[in-house]
């Protein structure tokens, strides 16, 4: 049976007012071009678990993002911040063993960072001196998966570029 619609789990980190706004940026960037051809669930919007003021414990949490994780088509993981948030890391992993055990499920990876690239010989030369490395890291292990499984974008835009592209295949099979 035709898809009517592409599932879409937008995981990013999601503590702070400024990364709750910039997700809900993103969602709504998303349905604004994509329109009824998407569901997205982002976990930020979901206050049982995620409102603070209030009180899930670790396995409501867990079991309430596995239930979207698990019926998802596409991931989307924001990178982007001081380090990778430790439960995208490990909601990154579990949909990176349902992709490599199912057919037609992707992780499409944003990573922003102004720091990558722009390499110069000033910028090498101060590897040698200790904690003065001029790019950003992300674990390797994290990225080998996204990349086993999809594509990671340097914006935004060149990724909802590529998830149309995406929706275009996996809708019309």
């Amino acid at each position: 049976m035709k898809k009517q619609f592409l599932r879409i789990y937008l995981g990013a980190p999601l503590f702070s007012e400024q990364e709750q706004f910039w997700n809900i940026h993103i969602e709504n960037k998303i349905k604004d071009k994509f329109g009824d051809k998407v569901r997205i669930y982002n976990p930020c919007n979901n206050d049982e678990i995620n409102d603070k003021s209030g009180y899930a414990d670790s396995l409501a949490i867990y079991h309430a993002d596995n239930e979207h994780l698990d019926k998802s088509d596409v991931m989307i993981a924001l990178l982007d911040g001081v380090t990778l948030d430790a439960g995208l890391a490990s909601e990154i992993g579990r949909f990176a063993h349902i992709a490599e055990n199912s057919k037609d499920k992707y992780i499409l990876g944003v990573y922003s960072d102004v720091r990558q690239g722009n390499v110069s010989e000033e910028k090498v030369v101060a590897l040698n001196d200790l904690a003065e490395s001029q790019w950003s890291y992300l674990n390797l292990y994290t990225v080998g998966a996204i990349k086993n499984n999809g594509m990671i974008y340097g914006g935004i835009d060149e990724m909802i570029e590529d998830l149309g592209k995406l929706m275009e295949e996996l809708l019309n099979d």
